[in-house]
């Protein structure tokens, strides 16, 4: 008995050996794109031990790996110049191919709804861009590969994610990220390079869901998130409870009351702090990327000196677990009657601050009323810009005027910026959103004339003068720009306290 038992014991061990299998992340699939010109990272799972061989057709010649303990396995291997299709085949216990693979550029592209908000009208706010009709038909792009991330929120980082990487066509670009796309689609036509556009957004969520949580802890500007999100779920029992006996009430007597809101358990919100990161950002950190685009800041407005800080660190801590220093663009947030023009200025200290960063200005492509502007094409356009003038080369003017110094003259105030080398402009209405103010802090509208590449402003009521401010509102009309017709982000030249400076 006891020799049969080890018999059958043997045989187990045996067929489990045989029925391994070598298994592959989701991004690692058909159809996917790989930075060209690069060293590039393949992983995967198998059994402990089992070597696993890998083979790319672009110059054929096998690299091996060995599983560690947990059965985890990667591996570095170099790529030529932009071209394909080609394929991978990785070969174990079993053998698996990836067809269809390119070689060319990828661009990680993340944030909150108006970067998830699609080409193609969908549910609820998703309203598709405008004339999405005729701009869906005309996407085919078989070298423009598209990957779009399951939204997931977990508590600790996970090892994979659920999408599939799709060729670009009317049926997969339409519920796609349009600024994504819009993005892609101009990189390809300046470049001719296949492009990959890996899309990993959620609406609503704040910038602290985002990023993992040791970076929230070890700063004590930004530890005051981890300290609100314990005390949530300390409270939500109480929550429910409370949620439960009004429900109950509100069942026996509805008339003229509002159903009352379940509570969402912080532990599955993707509010919450790092649950994105968790499920959405650290699974795929090993992929090689070219860049980022990100579109997010709203959900953080009412906390936009927090954000000064936790916007730069998100930044810092991507480019740490990547491994790279690769560039980083993003949108100023758009004109809209919630969104407080210190949020506007704290991505605008990012910009000037933090290395290989660029700012999209979209000042003229808001919706007073409504937080997803329509008009995407434009922001993609121009976070294209950057790209194509730091990474690529090419010879296109890429921002609009930034402030740099102003500069006091009598009762006037001289204002100096950069990309204005060439001149500026003022649009249809002139230069109306200027104000000034003298020690008392008390802002007035003010004159303003172009005098070259810069601004003269004064008001005959402000004898001393010292500082300026430009576009200082929720919803801002640019009424400057650069002579490429980049519009001027607003600004303002004092650092005077505001309404979130001490908002955590």
């Amino acid at each position: 008995m006891r020799r049969l038992c080890m018999l059958l014991f043997a045989q187990f061990c045996l067929s489990a050996i045989v029925k391994a299998e070598i298994k592959l992340p989701a991004l690692i699939a058909d159809n996917m794109v790989l930075e060209q010109r690069s060293t590039v990272t393949l992983w995967g799972w198998a059994d402990a031990g089992e070597k696993v061989m890998i083979t790319c057709s672009w110059n054929r010649q096998p690299v091996s790996v060995t599983a560690d303990r947990q059965g985890s396995w990667k591996v570095s291997v170099k790529t030529i110049a932009a071209g394909g299709p080609y394929t991978i085949t990785f070969k174990g216990q079993n053998q698996l191919s990836v067809q269809n693979v390119l070689l060319g550029e990828v661009w990680f592209c993340s944030g909150q709804s108006n970067m998830e908000f699609p080409l193609a009208k969908g549910a609820g706010w998703r309203t598709g861009v405008f004339n999405y009709e005729q701009e869906v038909v005309k996407v085919t792009d078989p070298l423009l590969r598209l990957f779009t991330v399951k939204q997931e929120v977990a508590g600790a980082p996970v090892q994979d994610v659920s999408g599939t990487w799709q060729a670009c066509t009317p049926q997969s670009a339409a519920g796609f990220s349009a600024v994504a796309y819009y993005f892609g689609r101009d990189i390809r036509k300046a470049t001719g390079f296949p492009v990959g556009l890996i899309h990993s957004s959620w609406g609503g969520t704040p910038a602290e869901s985002w990023v993992r949580k040791e970076v929230l802890s070890a700063d004590k500007d930004l530890s005051p998130i981890l300290d609100r999100y314990e005390s949530a779920i300390k409270k939500y029992p109480n929550d429910i409870k409370q949620y439960e006996t009004a429900l109950e009430q509100w069942k026996q007597d509805s008339a003229g009351h509002k159903k009352p809101v379940k509570p969402v358990d912080p532990l599955k919100n993707s509010k919450s702090p790092t649950k994105l990161y968790n499920a959405m950002i650290h699974p795929l950190i090993p992929f090689s990327i070219k860049g980022v685009i990100w579109y997010q800041g709203e959900s953080n407005a009412d906390r936009a000196y927090q954000y000064r800080k936790l916007f730069p660190a998100l930044i810092k801590s991507w480019r740490k677990e990547w491994g790279s220093d690769f560039p980083f663009y993003f949108v100023q947030i758009a004109p809209q009657y919630k969104q407080n023009p210190e949020i506007r200025e704290a991505q605008l200290f990012t910009c000037q601050k933090v290395p290989k960063t660029g700012m999209a200005v979209i000042t003229d492509a808001g919706d007073s009323l409504n937080i997803h502007p329509r008009n995407k094409e434009i922001v993609g356009q121009r976070l294209a810009l950057w790209a194509l003038a730091k990474d690529y080369g090419k010879q296109v003017a890429y921002s609009g005027p930034l402030y740099q110094s102003m500069k006091r003259e009598g009762n006037k105030v001289k204002i100096y910026f950069s990309f204005a080398s060439d001149g500026l402009e003022t649009g249809k209405e002139g230069l109306t959103r200027f104000a000034i103010a003298g020690n008392d802090q008390q802002f007035v509208p003010a004159e303003a004339r172009i005098e070259g590449n810069t601004v003269v402003v004064w008001n005959d009521g402000v004898k001393t003068p010292v500082a300026v401010r430009f576009g200082w509102a929720n919803f801002p009309h640019p009424g400057l720009y650069n002579k490429a017709g980049l519009p001027a982000s607003p600004f303002r030249t004092d650092n005077w306290p505001g309404a979130t400076l001490n908002k955590k």
